[in-house]
């Protein structure tokens, strides 16, 4: 096709009044034949992909342009964040110049005005005003104080800037005196299995921490994780283990979170900076609290002041004196109470310090509190809150997990005598956590199934035995509220046995009798736990009800899938055992499912008078039988009840069918006697069976039982309706 004619119907299709159906009917009607409709055809064709290849390659070039210019954006945005970060920094630069240069604004104004008296400006007038700037600039102590404030001031606008990136923390700038001391970048990993999280921005201000995380679609922004007060916060060196080096974790009750720096470099100034920033708090909480507890003099009166009641208080005020005179904190083992309190924590003399705790709040007990009592008070609060420190470290599970929770009854008692029964209990039952965790991580995953699970079960519910005898012992007439704690703590550590228990046997598509025998071994394990008085039988089967249904189910599947493949290859003959041998078997194996009435349906020699479909489905129904009732608690009744159902139809519905369909009249009674064994001798066997497991009758494989045909069936019909 020509460029003319192209561009000609082009500017046709294009045009405003176009009508496409106009356009078909005209072009119909000129045309000559179906030649010249599928030329026609093939130019419209070549136009249309033409457009289209046309129109692929500016949305291309439209969508360039849109990243680029979406970078032009996020550059333009971090380049003005940068810009407002200066103008502040010099904005603060510029307040603070004045204030820095008065002395020396205050040295020329006295040089100006000793000029101005040297040249003849004498008299009264000159000295006023002489005396005038001497008396505005009295020193250069003022002058410093100024700076220092503007100092502060302009740390408070850099953390104000610094803040203003993070999303979610205006509630921050209305702290008074908080300012910023260090930040940085930083990867935080999963404290369990190291595995990298997320990428966070540390501010470091100098009463608190600020983590924040990036927000990747927004260049130099982050949004607000969480805010820990450094006198709540421990900070921990990891030891390097390549490749997980440069990292360090934060204790915060009751979590951690594991961080890692840029470099080695980067990771001791972060170690160093909030360990100075801490003891700086520390120090400046402490010099507070003695200036609170430090007494204050009466108010000098001038003798000269008259006062009408001046007499009333020289008479109350020997009062406070007596007071106290009451308190006596001259004994040696009191004045040196401080002092030996750090002495038992540096030693871990732990039941020491609380012994010297106890003594001291003995000899102070219904005493009045003045300003001498209040400073040892302070004092002591202050080693008390280094002894709990100490002993919360003692119990984290970052410590040796060895020695069993009888090694964690140290701590925990002295946690308890100083009234941290709640915090006692929280970590005593998250380091056994850990304990029970780490065990079951060590545990060699057998090949064999049953094998790993005797050892999972011995290794998880002797630990939990083993806790809730030291729970009792350590925790025996504290409130109840950690008895309530322990049981949420049993039914945690259960969860995590079942996770490791179903990966095993579930997961891995066991046999249902092994199913059967690790489920059997896991409920024995938690019966011995009654021993105690602690019952967790129900926690194990809603956990486990799940996967045990979804066993029962696929089992039933297996099976009904063997029955059908088996009946479509039905000849209806007797079966021949070949050897005495075989037939003694078959009839211990029939016996063993309960049938004891077998010998009837055996004849001459090693014949048996029955189909080898009917024996096999006998055997295998019986069996699937006694594994799932060893599976069974009341949450599967109707679960086991239905597979049952489904499983026994499969069989008679075939029998029942072929019953209608065979002619022959031998094979006929042949299948009435099939038809037989399996109403009046599998059926009551079964039912008996599922009666004597469950405790109770189930009504459907009564009605199954009862019924001399189940469905029924055209007589005209030649089709399995299975």
């Amino acid at each position: 096709m020509s460029d003319s004619g192209a561009s000609r119907l082009r500017r046709q299709l294009e045009s405003s009044g176009f009508e496409a159906r106009l356009y078909v009917k005209q072009l119909s009607q000129q045309s000559d034949g179906d030649r010249d409709l599928q030329e026609h055809r093939q130019r419209i064709q070549a136009l249309a992909e033409e457009t289209a290849q046309n129109l692929k390659r500016n949305v291309y070039q439209n969508y360039r342009q849109f990243i680029e210019t979406a970078r032009e954006i996020s550059y333009l945005e971090s380049e003005m964040y940068q810009l407002s970060h200066l103008l502040t920094e010099q904005k603060s630069s510029l307040e603070s110049i004045p204030l820095t240069l008065l002395p020396a604004a205050a040295a020329a104004a006295g040089a100006a005005a000793a000029g101005a008296e040297e040249g003849g400006a004498g008299g009264p007038g000159g000295r006023d005003h002489l005396r005038g700037p001497a008396g505005f600039f009295p020193g250069h102590g003022g002058a410093a104080r100024d700076s220092q404030s503007a100092g502060e001031e302009g740390k408070q606008r850099t953390l104000t800037t610094l803040l203003e990136k993070v999303e979610g923390c205006r509630h921050l700038l209305e702290t008074p005196g908080q300012y910023l001391v260090y930040n940085g970048d930083l990867v935080e990993y999963e404290a369990d299995h190291m595995a990298q999280l997320q990428r966070v921005h540390g501010f470091l201000m100098n009463d608190c921490l600020l983590v924040a995380t990036w927000l990747p679609q927004r260049r130099g922004m982050y949004r607000y994780n969480a805010l820990y007060p450094l006198d709540r916060l421990a900070v921990v060196n990891v030891k390097d283990n390549p490749p997980m080096k440069d990292m360090f974790k934060l204790l915060m009750f009751p979590e951690s979170r594991i961080f890692q720096a840029e470099n080695a470099k980067i990771k001791r100034e972060w170690l160093e900076v909030l360990e100075e920033t801490k003891r700086a708090l520390s120090e400046k909480r402490r010099r507070e609290q003695e200036e609170a507890a430090a007494p204050r003099g009466p108010p000098h009166v001038s003798s000269q002041a008259t006062n009408p009641f001046e007499d009333d208080e020289e008479e109350e005020e020997p009062t406070s004196p007596e007071v106290e005179e009451k308190v006596d904190l001259s004994m040696e083992w009191i004045q040196e109470l401080p002092e030996d309190l750090d002495v038992c924590i540096a030693q871990r003399d732990f039941e020491g310090a609380v012994d010297l705790l106890d003594k001291l709040n003995h000899y102070l007990e219904g005493k009045p509190c003045p300003p001498p009592v209040k400073e040892l008070k302070a004092k002591v609060d202050e080693r008390v809150r280094q002894l709990t420190e100490v002993l919360v470290f003692e119990l984290s599970p970052d410590r040796s997990l060895r020695g069993g929770p009888k090694a964690t009854r140290r701590a925990v008692s002295q946690l308890i005598r100083l009234g941290q029964c709640t915090k006692a209990c929280e970590l005593f039952l998250r380091n056994r956590a850990a304990a029970v965790h780490t065990a079951i991580r060590q545990l060699r995953i057998e090949g064999a199934t049953l094998l790993y699970i005797h050892k999972l079960c011995h290794v998880f519910f002797t630990s939990l035995l083993e806790t809730a005898r030291e729970f009792e012992t350590d925790f025996a007439g504290t409130n109840s509220g950690c008895y309530s704690a322990f049981i949420v703590w049993a039914r945690s550590a259960m969860g995590m046995f079942v996770d490791a228990f179903s990966k095993q046997v579930f997961d891995s598509k066991e046999s249902l009798s092994t199913a059967a025998e690790c489920v059997k071994v896991a409920k024995e394990h938690c019966q011995q736990l009654g021993d105690i008085g602690l019952d967790l039988t129900f926690i194990i089967h809603a956990l486990l009800v799940k996967d045990i249904q979804g066993a029962l189910h696929s089992y039933k599947e297996i099976i009904i899938e063997a029955t059908k493949h088996r009946n479509s290859e039905e000849m209806w003959r007797r079966m021949n055992l070949m050897t005495p041998e075989a037939l003694g078997k078959l009839k211990e194996e029939m016996k063993s499912c309960g049938v004891s009435n077998f010998e009837q349906y055996t004849g001459d020699d090693c014949w048996v008078n029955l189909s080898y479909t009917v024996v096999a489905f006998t055997k295998q129904t019986m069996g699937f039988l006694e594994e799932a009732l060893k599976l069974y608690f009341p949450e599967l009744h109707m679960v086991l009840l239905e597979s049952l159902v489904e499983i026994i139809l499969v069989a008679v519905q075939h029998v029942d069918y072929s019953l209608r369909c065979e002619q022959d009249p031998e094979k006929k009674a042949f299948i009435r006697q099939n038809a037989s064994f399996l109403y009046e001798t599998v059926l009551p066997v079964v039912e008996k069976r599922f009666e004597q497991g469950v405790g109770k009758p189930a009504k459907q494989l009564q009605d199954l039982r009862n019924a001399s045909r189940l469905i029924r069936v055209n007589p005209e019909s030649t089709t399995s309706v299975v």
